[in-house]
């Protein structure tokens, strides 16, 4: 097969002008429909396109017949086919679909996908055309250009699932007739459907990849073979050169020509080998030239740059030597030109110039169309052009060459400062295109390095014309990289529409990128002025035009054609991009492929690798250059892999669709069709135009054909086949969906519902195509469809009982193009009233018909009769006559809820009003119809028929929907019934109308709707309506005083409860614009139907506040409001007169107990806020509920919220009512024991007679909080001793539970001994809690009875005080307790194998038996107390208590005083703990435990210090750690003198300053160390080991020496230190600049530098100078300077100071 037809890239978007024109697309589309085959453009030099044709016809037609094979995948896609059918099956329906075409229409421009004909090149084909073998083969037809149209790679995608199609109806429940609790006033009428709008198109259709598939085995030949790893409807489509990669790959090739090195593309491919020698293929893959074998370029090293001439007779070729060679193709026998390099010691001399000798020349390009001109760079950032002189041979042709970019290696900048490491990343000349520019004879090379980017004119001499900066958006984390690639002008076809009528071609581009960001920069040539030279090189203007970045670094670039770009990144992803949007439409992985690539950078530029450059630019590493190997040409993409050379050619819409049809996928192909259609798939990179005029054409045709043929396929229906049904419901299902969409995007309803609906109807699967056609009806996407499927819609809906959707359907039909009698047939039929409704009004404009229609099925359900099919759907359909008059009244479309043209409007209002008002029967129609009678036996029928006959069914929703009448403005009167878009005369209907307002429709209803006829479940509502409406439309409604109490008096005698709040809203509407005369009836009967909300709004207006409370009070619907009530009537700033104050005050205390039945923590609230005189009252009235008296004190006394420094009120109330509060803490007792003492804490003294409430607390058991009462009172004494009582009865419980357990033993049962335990752990923390109320007792109140004793003799100097006889007797009890306690657990417990040990249980096994456990725990427990309580006594003893400031000198002890008194206690618990102690082992025991309590608290002391010390430690040493951690300078430079001061390429000697001052150290410290010795074998060296200059030890010992160290003494040894030399002047960069110093701003400079500029003397520190460079940190902006040399002056930073200014 052929690899790259030249002719399969014709059609494409960058073809023409970017705005686009029709007559240039006209041209197109007239060669597109041209019937003969698509054959090759040019053969080179030969003359044989009409024979490749031939072939590539006949290879089409062979192609295309044979049948393809299926695959798994397949097979999972054809469900239920027939296992003989294979893919290629759906060829033979196209093809069929093709010759029923071509008989419709002589123009069809698909035919079969092979009848477009490419008659003229490519605009953007600047050059001759490409045949890679003579003839066009492949193996799917060509269309149009190759090129693809997704946004991403369709490898591994898989087929679009069917669509999920929800069948739910969207109608909503059955009418009912509104309840009156419903208030039917208040809703409006909806309709079960509701108005849609057309839907936009889903965007998930487009999404659909076609599912990858095993294609059966390509042709193959000798010359190339397609990608297996591709498949056929990829975007690019890869092509392997088979001879060229045998020649190439082969062992005998490397052998002979070396490895490949690099490619270059033109009419020819060259390819340059690591052998020195280039060797050129043609297109038929044959090997023309081997170029350099037996010459001097094979010496010369690899070939790393290739390039050829515009006329592609020369080719040139750049060596890693350094040398360039150019060769005739017609004579490759020696060179055409050699131009060598030049040796480092001839360039020093600056004669010539030229490639340095060993370099190598990466970039190579001719410039215009001179063979003698070219331009060249290498890879140490040089560039030259070279320019050849005309001669007779070689031999004597002179060759100039010009440095244009870079210096020699040998070169010093004049600054002073290191070269930055650089490199030419890219480089290329401007290449001709096929319309002539002024650039053309400029010679303009585009290079571009690591930090800049030069466009260099270099004819006539070198001149920049645009230089450009690395952007700033380049991401520091991305590899180093650079590329470049010029597209030139070309020629536009039609430039009849431009703007710019001068504009024939379009402008170059070049496009540029450095790492990661790509840019597009397009050149201008300014206009000349004509007084300027004509000689003169014209004015060029740059401009960048748009800017991508990629996710990482981009390696090279390429323009396939005008508008789009190859992009290849590091990790060999070529991405494609459509400019000037850039937007990414498609991208592969070629790392398979393994291209080619060479580390030509990394050299040169390793210094850039992790460093910051002076652009603050980081790079992690340099890419390697690709650019060699990814060359394009002509639309195609050539590849020079590790093992193969591959092209690749984008396909194009055509070629992908035609792919998908030959392997099943015709769904997949169809979706991607519509959605080239409608332009939301790629449009330029598969070669569609961006105008949707242009492009439709080109796709309507073959879409139609690929659905006539995949409808053929999946019904069987072939003319060689009589198979059944070949796919399943899903797959006919999605076929389905996708003709449906296609068929509406183009507008071709007419081929959906005759050419689709046929086969599905034929097929038996109509309901498949009618459940597609639903929504795209539903959506209004679809307004009107031919009778026939009306008819098939009717039958299999009905068929499903599924009415109502089928009803929802017609409903959004355009009835414009309905069979009327055929809907109004089908809808009677099958009761579709609202469709009926509908098809009248819509279809015939009759409004009057439908209320007929529905008045015939309430007349049976008013009458009672009985109906032949049931009342159950003619009750549903009859209630629809509500919401028709509801819609139709207000101007809406029934049911859809449309609005209705203004006209239309009035037609439909007019005709209702006329039927419902006119008051007697009508005949309809008029001309042939008969009188319509309510009755069906012969009475005569009564006034106003049809609204009787309405009101007697439903009055409420009758009046609901009138109630929504009444706000249209056709009741205004007639200006407003008038329309301008009415023509003609009114009609009688209209005429009526005008004479119809509110006050006409409101009298008639008062007339029909009287008592006799109606109950007064009817009438009420009659009078809602009117009490509603009345004060809406005032203007429009009169009604007398009479009628107005007559319909309050209605209103107020509701028939039900469940209408009166509906009620009592209409009077509150109508009392807004009527004031009875006689109010206070009216209050009466307001009271009696209990409208409390009109009461209300009554007394407050008549100010009476008394009655106002009262009916809060009784409105029982919203009871809590009465407490607003309260605020509004007793706030001190409200205006309510003291005598309606008092009245409201009565009205509470009449009515309290109710008040608080409401809410009896709000009434607390209130009450206290706005009138606390009531709290006795309120108390009072509930007497018998102590729980409610309970709250309403707590709420008062302890509010919730305290403002800070406690409640006001309830302090007030305590003092004002102490008796509230005795009550309280009595009620609290019962209730709240626990509160009780955080209650009585914040009592004063006095707040509380102890003797009314004590006897309360102690039958509650809230000993603490009466012990707290009584010592607050003074009474110490006695609080002390009812506390020792209590603990007392504590300890007789607990003796008595541990005594019981003890009894029982073991032989409880789990719940009995949780339970007893339980018990004991509450005893336990009573007798807990109290001991903590005795210590706070004793040290709280310990003078409050007496003062520390003053003896008045000797001999009561021993006695104890009234504080110490309080401590002394609670120490006693706690004592007394744990001793009796403990020895009854010990008493108790005589279990074998445990003994006793200091009072605590041990076992002596090694497993502890749980009720040791338990027992070790409660001793312990008991224990505690004994240890709290000595605790508490040692520190109230041992520290000097703080006083008052009144308090007196007297009344503070000295230390030795109070440790006296803690003797004299301990004293007297020992003589008491002797006098009641048996033994003296039982006192030993109790000591034991006093002082182990001072051991516990000791050892807790030595533990917590410990822990703070290593604390405090660990904090210290991480703040040292980051105060030596220093900081890292901002530059490598001084911020003075400019010059480097450190890293790599820091002048002045530093590296030997650094090394000299090692030396010297090393000398100084074993100078120092030979001395500790001497003096310690003298007996004279003293303990400090850890000197200044030990080595590096934390100063506590000797630290061994670093080996850094010992390796420099090893070598320098013999060295002396030498003397330090003056520094020299600021001139010379080789002087040694001293210290450095850096700032916390980062800033750095030479110390010298710094303070010379600061104004200090530099000859007092030349004689203080080290030679070593050292680095000191300081403040931002100064600091002292320590250390050697430092003097300790303070430095600033220049900078800071500068920028601060």
């Amino acid at each position: 097969m052929s690899l790259l037809p030249e002719g399969s890239s014709v059609l494409h978007a960058d073809e023409h002008e970017d705005d686009g024109t029709a007559a240039e697309w006209e041209s197109v589309r007239q060669g597109l429909e041209k019937t003969a085959v698509q054959g090759a453009t040019e053969l080179i030099a030969t003359g044989e396109a009409e024979g490749g044709r031939k072939a590539e016809e006949a290879e089409i037609d062979k192609e295309e017949t044979k049948p393809g094979t299926k695959t798994e995948q397949d097979e999972e896609q054809v469900e239920g086919a027939d296992e003989a059918e294979k893919p290629g099956k759906i060829m033979e329906y196209l093809q069929n679909a093709r010759q029923d075409n071509a008989e419709e229409t002589s123009s069809s421009t698909f035919k079969g996908y092979k009848n477009i004909r490419h008659d003229s090149v490519e605009d953007d084909d600047y050059d001759t055309g490409m045949v890679l073998d003579g003839t066009v083969k492949s193996s799917s037809v060509q269309l149009s250009p190759s090129i693809s149209d997704d946004a991403q790679s369709l490898h591994g995608s898989v087929t679009s699932s069917p669509a999920n199609s929800a069948y739910g109806s969207r109608l909503s429940s059955l009418f009912h007739s509104p309840s009156p609790s419903l208030r039917p006033f208040d809703r409006r009428f909806q309709a079960r459907l509701h108005a849609s709008s057309p839907s936009p198109l889903p965007s998930t259709v487009f999404s659909s990849s076609p599912k990858r598939s095993s294609l059966a085995d390509q042709p193959d030949d000798q010359n190339g073979s397609m990608d297996d790893n591709g498949a056929p409807w990829d975007v690019i489509r890869w092509t392997k050169l088979k001879k060229i990669t045998s020649q190439l790959f082969s062992e005998v090739g490397r052998r002979n020509f070396g490895t490949p090195t690099c490619i270059s593309i033109s009419a020819s491919i060259a390819i340059g080998t690591s052998k020195g020698i280039i060797l050129v293929f043609d297109y038929l893959q044959n090997l023309k030239n081997v170029i350099g074998p037996g010459t001097k370029a094979v010496e010369c090293g690899s070939i790393t740059a290739i390039a050829i001439s515009a006329d592609h007779t020369t080719i040139a070729g750049g060596h890693s030597q350094g040398n360039i060679f150019t060769w005739e193709l017609a004579k490759p026998n020696r060179p055409f030109l050699a131009i060598p390099p030049v040796a480092s010691s001839v360039l020093e001399s600056r004669k010539v110039d030229g490639h340095v000798e060993g370099v190598s020349v990466l970039h190579l390009g001719f410039l215009g169309t001179r063979h003698t001109a070219l331009v060249s760079a290498d890879g140490k950032g040089m560039a030259f052009s070279h320019l050849a002189t005309r001669g007779f041979g070689a031999i004597v042709r002179i060759i100039k060459t010009t440095r244009i970019l870079g210096r020699y290696p040998f070169d010093v900048p004049a600054s002073g400062r290191p070269r930055r490491p650089s490199s030419v990343l890219a480089f290329s000349p401007l290449p001709l295109g096929n319309s002539v520019q002024a650039t053309d004879s400029m010679g303009l090379v585009a290079i571009l390095t690591p930090y800049l980017l030069v466009i260099i004119s270099t004819t006539p001499v070198a001149q920049t014309q645009h230089k450009a900066s690395r952007p700033r958006e380049i991401a520091n984390d991305k590899a180093l990289s650079g590329c470049l690639a010029w597209f030139p002008a070309v020629k536009l076809k039609d430039n009849s529409l431009i703007e710019n009528a001068q504009q024939r071609s379009s402008k170059p581009k070049l496009a540029y990128s450095w790492s990661n960001v790509l840019t597009i920069l397009e050149l201008s040539i300014l206009d000349r002025d004509p007084s300027e030279d004509p000689n003169q090189p014209p004015t060029l203007q740059f401009k960048a035009k748009s800017r991508w970045e990629c996710d990482e670094a981009i390696v090279a670039v390429q323009w396939i054609s005008r508008q789009i770009l190859g992009v290849l990144t590091l990790s060999q992803r070529l991405i494609i991009l459509e400019e000037p949007a850039l937007r990414m439409t498609e991208t592969f992985d070629l790392m398979p492929k393994q291209i080619i690539h060479h580390r030509h950078f990394r050299y040169h530029l390793r210094p850039l690798i992790d460093n910051i450059d002076e652009e603050e630019s980081f790079h992690p590493a340099i890419a390697d250059a690709f650019y060699n190997s990814f060359k394009t040409y002509k639309g195609r993409i050539f590849l020079l892999c590790q093992y193969e050379v591959s092209v690749g050619a984008l396909s194009n819409w055509a070629d992908r669709l035609l792919a998908m049809m030959e392997v099943g996928d015709f769904i997949g192909a169809i979706r991607l069709a519509t959605a080239y259609y409608v332009g939301e798939a790629d449009k330029i990179t598969v070669g569609l135009p961006e105008e949707s005029h242009l492009r439709h054409p080109l796709v309507r045709e073959k879409l139609l054909e690929m659905m006539a043929a995949s409808l053929r396929y999946a019904f069987g229906r072939s003319v060689s086949s009589s198979r059944p049904e070949a796919l399943g419901k899903d797959r006919l299902q999605e076929l389905a969906s996708a003709c449906f969409l296609s068929c509406h995007c183009m507008n071709t309803l007419g081929f959906l519902f005759d050419e689709v609906f046929e086969h599905y109807e034929s097929g038996h699967q109509e309901g498949i195509f009618l459940e597609t056609l639903e929504p795209y009806i539903l959506d209004r996407r679809i307004i009107s469809i031919p009778p026939t499927v009306v008819k098939a819609l009717t039958t299999y809906f009905t068929s499903l009982n599924q009415e109502s959707r089928l009803e929802e359907m017609i409903c959004h039909l355009d009835t414009l193009t309905m069979d009327i009698d055929q809907a109004t047939t089908l809808c009677k039929k099958h009761n579709l009233y609202d469709a009926l409704i509908y098809v009248w009004n819509r279809a015939l404009g009759d409004y009057i018909t439908p209320m007929i229609d529905l008045l015939s099925l309430l007349k049976p359900l008013s009458q009672n009769q009985k109906l032949p099919n049931g009342d159950s759907i003619h009750t549903v359909n009859a209630l629809k006559i509500f919401p028709y008059l509801s819609y139709t009244l207000t101007g809406r479309i029934y049911p859809t809820g449309e609005p209705l043209s203004g006209s239309e409007a009035i037609s439909a209002k007019a005709a209702l009003y006329y039927f419902l008002f006119l008051g007697r029967t009508i005949t309809w129609p008029r001309q042939s119809g008969t009188p319509f009678f309510t009755k069906s036996d012969s009475s005569p029928e009564e006034s106003f028929p049809y609204l009787r006959l309405i009101l007697h069914f439903d009055a409420p929703s009758f009046l609901s929907a009138l109630n929504e009448a009444f706000e249209d403005p056709f009741l205004n009167g007639p200006a407003d019934q008038i329309s301008t878009e009415m023509k003609g005369e009114p009609t009688e209907e209209q005429m009526f109308a005008r004479s119809v307002n509110r006050q006409y429709i409101i009298t008639i209803l008062q007339e029909v709707m009287n008592p006799n006829e109606f109950l007064p479940q009817d009438t009420i509502y009659l009078n809602m309506f009117i009490a509603r409406n009345l004060p809406k439309y005032q203007q429009f409604i009169l009604l007398t005083g009479s009628a107005l109490n007559s319909v309050l008096v209605g209103l107020c005698n509701y028939p039900g409860s469940d209408i009166a709040d509906d009620c009592q809203l209409s009077v509150e509407y109508l009392l807004s614009v009527y004031h009875p005369p006689d109010i206070d009836d009216m209050i009466e009967l307001f009271t009696s139907a209990k409208f409390y909300r009109v009461l209300k709004s009554i007394f407050r207006v008549e100010k009476q506040y008394g009655k106002l409370f009262e009916a809060y009070l009784a409105d029982e619907e919203s009871p809590g409001t009465v407490f607003g009530c309260i605020e509004e009537c007793l706030h001190p700033r409200s205006l309510v007169p003291d005598k309606q104050r008092d009245e409201v005050l009565r009205v509470i205390r009449k009515n309290s107990r109710k008040l608080v039945d409401i809410d009896v923590e709000k009434t607390a609230k209130y009450i206290n806020q706005y009138a606390p005189e009531l709290h006795d009252t309120i108390i009072d009235s509930i007497q018998d509920r102590s729980e409610d008296q309970f709250l309403y004190l707590r709420t008062v006394l302890e509010p919730h919220v305290e403002k800070e420094g406690g409640d006001l009120k309830g302090s007030i109330l305590i003092c004002k009512a102490p008796s509230l509060v005795e009550l309280y803490v009595r009620l609290m007792c019962k209730y709240d024991p626990k509160n009780v003492p955080n209650f009585v804490e914040r009592l004063q003294p006095g707040d509380l007679n102890l003797e009314e409430v004590l006897s309360a607390m102690e039958e509650s058991g809230v000993v603490d909080a009466t012990v707290c009462l009584m010592a607050r009172e003074g009474r110490v004494r006695d609080a002390m001793n009812r506390l020792i009582k209590h603990l007392h009865s504590l300890e007789a419980a607990l003796l008595g539970l541990l005594q019981l357990q003890t009894s029982k033993g073991n032989d409880d049962n789990v719940g009995e001994q949780i339970t007893a335990k339980g018990g004991e752990n509450e005893l336990l923390e009573s007798l807990k809690k109290y001991t903590r109320v005795g210590i706070w007792l004793c040290q709280g109140h310990v003078r409050t009875d007496g003062h520390i004793f003053k003896g008045k003799g000797k001999a009561n100097k021993d006695a104890l005080s009234n504080d110490e006889l309080l401590w002394l007797d609670f120490i006693d009890t706690v004592v007394q307790i744990a001793k009796n306690c403990t020895l009854t657990i010990k008493s108790a417990v005589q279990t074998p194998g445990k003994v006793a040990h200091n009072g605590v249980l041990v076992p002596s096994t090694p497993s502890m038996p749980t009720a040791a456990d338990q027992t070790n725990i409660t001793i312990l427990a008991i224990r505690k107390l004994v240890q709290d309580a000595f605790t508490a006594l040692l520190s109230s003893t041992t520290t000097s208590p703080l006083h008052s400031a009144n308090a007196t000198a007297t009344l503070i002890p000295s230390v030795s005083a109070t440790n006296t008194s803690f003797l004299r206690i301990l004293g007297g618990f020992l003589s008491r703990a002797a006098l009641s102690s048996p033994s003296l082992a039982e006192l030993r025991s109790v000591l034991a435990g006093i002082f182990d309590a001072y051991t516990y608290e000791s050892q807790l002391l030595t533990l917590s210090n410990k822990l703070l010390d290593k604390d405090m430690f660990v904090k210290v040493s991480e703040a040292v750690a980051l105060r030596r951690a220093g900081w890292r300078p901002l530059g490598q430079t001084c911020e003075v003198c400019g010059r480097r001061a450190w890293g790599p390429g820091a002048a002045g000697g530093i590296y030997a300053a650094w090394e000299k001052k090692r030396i010297a150290d090393f000398n100084k410290e074993r100078e120092k160390k030979k001395q500790i010795e001497v003096q310690r074998q003298e007996g004279q060296v003293t303990n400090r080991l850890g000197g200044e200059g030990a080595w590096g030890g934390n100063g506590k010992g000797k630290a061994p020496m670093p080996r850094s160290y010992a390796s420099v003494a090893a070598t320098t040894a013999s060295l002396a230190p030498q003397q330090q030399r003056p520094l020299l002047e600021e001139g010379d960069t080789r002087q040694e600049t001293g210290d450095l110093v850096v700032f916390r701003c980062r800033h750095v400079y030479h110390q010298v530098c710094l303070e010379k500029l600061q104004g200090n003397d530099v000859e007092e520190r030349q004689g203080q100078a080290e030679g070593g460079m050292k680095m000191m940190v300081g403040p931002k902006k100064e600091g002292g300077i320590r250390g050697e040399g430092g003097g300790g002056r303070a430095l600033r930073c220049v900078a800071c100071d500068k920028s601060e200014q």
